[in-house]
C-alpha cells in the first residue's frame, strides 16, 4: 500500500505513535510518506520505503497567521501527483483530518481514503472547544475510518461528537526490540529512582511530580529523573528549588534513547489530569518498571492496580507518594510488580497492533467510495 501519515513531530504520544507506525509499515514493505512541519522526534534513521516530507508554510503579508492546514493539504496533493496514494492516515483530528479531507475533496478524479486516529486531547480538550465541535463532528463523519487509542477515548468521542459513528479501538503499541528490561548501572532501588517522560504540558501535571518527590523523601532517599520539555518545565524547576529538592531532580530534556534511561529507574510516575492511553507508561512497563499513576482516562486499561502498578485518585499527592513507597518497600515487592508490568505490556507489542492497522486499511480500501 501507498500511505501518507500526518502527525505532529513532538514528544507527545500522537507523534511518537504515528512515527513508530510509519517505520513499522515501511519495514513491512509498504510505501510510506510521513508529513509534518519538522522531523518527528522518533524518526532517527534512514529507512527504505519511508520518505519524510517537510511541510513549509509560506508567509504572506495579507495573512496574520500562517495557514498550516492549507499547506499540509497542498503537500498531500503534491505527493499524490507524483506517486498516487492509497490512503491518508491522519493522527490527531486538528488539523490533520481536516487537511486530509480537503485534499481528498480537491482530488475529485481520485478521492483519497482518509483514516483518522484520535489520540486524546484532540477530543477531550482541543476538540471540545465549542467553536470546534461542528468541524470535528464533520471531519469524523467524512473520514472513511476512525480509530481511538482506548475504550475510554472511544466513549468520550461518542458522547461529544457522534453517538452512532463506527469507532475502532486500536491501542498504542511499543517495540519489544527497543523497550525491554536492560541491566541497570546501579543496584536496584539504591537509591529509589522515579522517572517521568512527557511534553510538560499542563494536562500532565508535572509540578505534582515535585510534590510527590517531596513527600516520598520524608521516608526514602529518592531521586527523580524528568525526560522531555515543554511549557511547564520552568515552573517545575522553580518548584523544586522552592521545596528544597532541586539537587535530587535531574532534568534531561528531550532524549532519543529512552530505554537506556528507563533502565536506570525504578518507578514510572504519571500524575496526569487526563490520559487517553499513556504510551510512556506502556513503554516503561515493557522495560520492567512499575507504574504509579492517576486513575484517569485510559490508564486503567493498561495498568492493573496492585499488579503492574498503583492507581490513585487524581490530585491526591499523598496517595501517589504512598504508591511509590508501596512498590519500593523492598526488593521482593518491586520484583513482583516488575514482573506483572512486563507481562501486562505484552498484549500491546508492535507486531500485533500494526497488523490491526493493516487489516483496517485493507477493509477501508475494499469499501466503495464515500
Amino acid at each position: 500500500m501507498r500511505i501518507a501519515i500526518l502527525c505532529y513531530p513532538t514528544f507527545g504520544g500522537s507523534g511518537v505513535l504515528a512515527t513508530e507506525l510509519a517505520m513499522s509499515l515501511a519495514d513491512r514493505g509498504h510505501r510510506v510518506h510521513l508529513l509534518s512541519y519538522a522531523p518527528p522526534t522518533r524518526l532517527r534513521r534512514y529507512q527504505k520505503n519511508l520518505c519524510f516530507h517537510l511541510v513549509q508554510v509560506s508567509a504572506y503579508p495579507l495573512f496574520r497567521y500562517p495557514s498550516y492546514d492549507l499547506a499540509l493539504a497542498a503537500k498531500i496533493l503534491e505527493i499524490e501527483e507524483t506517486e498516487p496514494l492509497d490512503l491518508v492516515h491522519a493522527h490527531y483530528a486538528i488539523p490533520h483530518t481536516i487537511s486530509a479531507i480537503l485534499a481528498s475533496k480537491v482530488n475529485v478524479a481520485r478521492p483519497l481514503r482518509v483514516v483518522t486516529t484520535l489520540h486524546g486531547t484532540d477530543i477531550t480538550l482541543v476538540g471540545s472547544e465549542r467553536s470546534f465541535v461542528p468541524l470535528i463532528r464533520w471531519a469524523l463523519n467524512e473520514s472513511d475510518a476512525v480509530t481511538a487509542v482506548s475504550r475510554y477515548l472511544a466513549a468520550e468521542t461518542r458522547t461529544t461528537f457522534c453517538s452512532s459513528c463506527n469507532l475502532n479501538v486500536i491501542y498504542n503499541f511499543y517495540d519489544p526490540a527497543e523497550f525491554h528490561p536492560l541491566p541497570s548501572e546501579r543496584p536496584r532501588l539504591q537509591p529509589p529512582t522515579l522517572i517521568h517522560v512527557s511534553n510538560f504540558r499542563p494536562v500532565k501535571r508535572t509540578p505534582d511530580l515535585i510534590h510527590v518527590l517531596y513527600r516520598v523523601r520524608r521516608e526514602l532517599d529518592a531521586r527523580l529523573v524528568l525526560v522531555g520539555d515543554g511549557p511547564d518545565r520552568a515552573r517545575v524547576q522553580e518548584l523544586a528549588t522552592h521545596l528544597g529538592v532541586a539537587e535530587y531532580v535531574s532534568f534531561l530534556g528531550e532524549q532519543s534513547d529512552i530505554p537506556s534511561i528507563l533502565a536506570d529507574a525504578d518507578v514510572f510516575l504519571l500524575p496526569s489530569e487526563t490520559e487517553s492511553f499513556g504510551l510512556s507508561a506502556l513503554e516503561a512497563m515493557a522495560c520492567g518498571l512499575p507504574v504509579v499513576a492517576t486513575n484517569v482516562g485510559g490508564i486503567p486499561e493498561i495498568v492493573e492496580h496492585g499488579k503492574s502498578g498503583v492507581l490513585c485518585p487524581f490530585g491526591d499527592l499523598d496517595a501517589l507518594a504512598e504508591g511509590v513507597l508501596r512498590v519500593t518497600s523492598d526488593r521482593a515487592t518491586w520484583d513482583r510488580y516488575s514482573a506483572h508490568a512486563i507481562a501486562g505490556a505484552q498484549p500491546y507489542a508492535k507486531d500485533l497492533i500494526v497488523s490491526h492497522y493493516e487489516a483496517l486499511y485493507a477493509e477501508t480500501l475494499g469499501r466503495s467510495a464515500r
